[in-house]
């Protein structure tokens, strides 16, 4: 299980603390959501049961995803200093909170602390607190266009857990109840982008 927040040695990590921001989604709009998503407590149990495979492979499953973004320089952008070139301070910060992240979302339950956490997620790619945490000065927004084209390349997980995981059967179903976990993540993360009563 995840160390309690003030114990996490991950910079700006504020899950749970007063840091964070509050989410004014309702637990019922939680559960509407989730309803929506066919997310089951099946899917929560079938992740949890897995922690310490994410555990093991979040820090490769991080770097995949960001070389990604390193190859496409509309993406990489979010990264620079105002000098042009990439932030290698605020990189190593934002990928120590991606890790964790991937940890979280297999083992936080969908508890108060982590709906307001999404928020401060979603928050953190908006100008009204992007760098702030770090105290950096790269470009001051990740358009939410990317969050969302984003999905497809963080959702196929599979084949990071091949070796562990032999039966495919279950493969499936723990990529099943991933990307189901990161839709409604991203949809959480999407609400600080809309104006107030739209999303």
């Amino acid at each position: 299980m995840n160390p309690a927040p003030h114990e996490s040695d991950v910079p700006g990590y504020d899950f749970g603390s007063a840091q964070s921001a509050r989410s004014p989604v309702s637990a019922e709009q939680l559960r509407q959501l989730e309803q929506t998503l066919g997310w089951t407590t099946g899917d929560e149990q079938l992740l949890n049961s897995h922690a310490a495979l994410f555990a093991a492979q979040a820090e490769k499953m991080v770097d995949s995803w960001r070389a990604v973004i390193a190859s496409q320089p509309h993406l990489a952008q979010w990264f620079f200093a105002p000098d042009g070139k990439p932030d290698d301070e605020y990189k190593a910060s934002v990928k120590s909170r991606f890790v964790q992240w991937v940890v979280d979302v297999a083992t936080r339950p969908h508890d108060q602390a982590w709906l307001d956490y999404q928020e401060e997620i979603g928050l953190r790619h908006t100008p009204e607190k992007k760098n702030k945490t770090d105290g950096r000065h790269t470009p001051p927004l990740v358009p939410l266009r990317y969050l969302l084209a984003f999905v497809p390349v963080v959702t196929p997980v599979r084949h990071f857990f091949g070796s562990a995981v032999s039966d495919r059967t279950e493969l499936d179903a723990i990529e099943r109840a991933w990307t189901k976990a990161v839709h409604l993540h991203i949809t959480l993360w999407a609400r600080p982008f809309t104006r107030d009563g739209l999303w």
